[in-house]
């Protein structure tokens, strides 16, 4: 383009120095000549345009890269983002795995412990159950050896696990004695065959008085009779009657553990009793309660 023009100026100055009217001169100014210049300006003008456009795609294919550039980087902050999140989630879910499963393996263990407690506390229904026959069938004994005898002489109750049979002091005793009266041997024969029959049950003998004062030559006072009357009870059903030793204890209340109010004759004599308690064993039974609370 630039060698075409250049021929174009270097004929343009030759015509201008040259004679006027020559041939060439009338050439020049012809209508080829004219079209020369028209296609001289086209292409000056068109080779202006070609150079903006070329700096136009030049500042383009700068911002092109720039924007490539910006591009690239924020991919690359999107990848290290996404990485970083990435290990971030993979840790967090490792650690909620390992917390699931520390959980999971707490609960198996609670539910062990509660499916033997369950089972425990089953077994001990069901002891608890078999002590309750044991005793009722026990009371029913008890009851039906006794029959003789008077509700004002004895009286036979089940309670808090235990049997009381409770006997008067017009039954066993004389007045401020403790030697046993022959009626009284009677009941207690009765109630020592019940008991050689029943090995597992323990046997508390407990004295007790009214709350009258009694001192003379042989007991100092109540508490001394009481304690007196209960040995001699125990004598005779392990001299005489062979019960076992190991299964009976003695003991004397005296005044201290009264029935009714010893305000009144009546009240005073239902409180000079003895009371014979029968246990049944519950080794078993408290080896099991034992376990149960750990």
């Amino acid at each position: 383009m630039k060698k075409l023009i250049s021929t174009a100026l270097l004929l343009f100055i030759l015509i201008q120095v040259m004679p006027a009217q020559t041939k060439f001169q009338k050439f020049f100014w012809s209508k080829r000549y004219k079209r020369a210049l028209t296609e001289i300006d086209r292409l000056t003008k068109e080779n202006i345009q070609l150079k903006k456009d070329t700096a136009k795609l030049h500042f383009l294919n700068k911002t092109k890269d720039s924007t490539i550039s910006s591009l690239q980087k924020a991919l690359n902050d999107l990848n290290a983002s996404y990485k970083s999140l990435y290990n971030s989630s993979d840790k967090k879910l490792a650690e909620l795995t390992s917390s699931l499963e520390e959980q999971t393996n707490e609960l198996k263990l609670k539910n062990k412990k509660i499916e033997e407690k369950d089972k425990r506390l089953k077994e001990l229904e069901t002891l608890l159950s078999k002590q309750d026959s044991i005793l009722k069938a026990l009371n029913n004994k008890v009851k039906n050896a006794l029959l003789g005898f008077k509700s004002d002489e004895l009286g036979v109750e089940m309670k808090n696990g235990k049997i009381y049979v409770s006997m008067s002091d017009k039954l066993l005793f004389k007045s401020a004695q403790a030697s046993i009266e022959d009626k009284g041997k009677d009941a207690i024969i009765k109630l020592a065959e019940v008991l050689n029959k029943n090995y597992d049950i323990d046997v508390a003998i407990e004295g007790h008085t009214d709350s009258l004062p009694i001192k003379n030559s042989v007991y100092k006072d109540n508490w001394d009779l009481s304690v007196a009357r209960s040995t001699n009870i125990v004598r005779m059903l392990t001299d005489e009657l062979k019960v076992d030793p190991k299964r009976v204890t003695a003991s004397g209340k005296g005044e201290y553990l009264p029935v009714a109010s010893n305000s009144t004759p009546e009240g005073r004599a239902k409180n000079r009793r003895t009371e014979i308690v029968l246990t049944p064993k519950l080794e078993e039974l408290f080896k099991l309660m034992s376990s149960s609370v750990k």
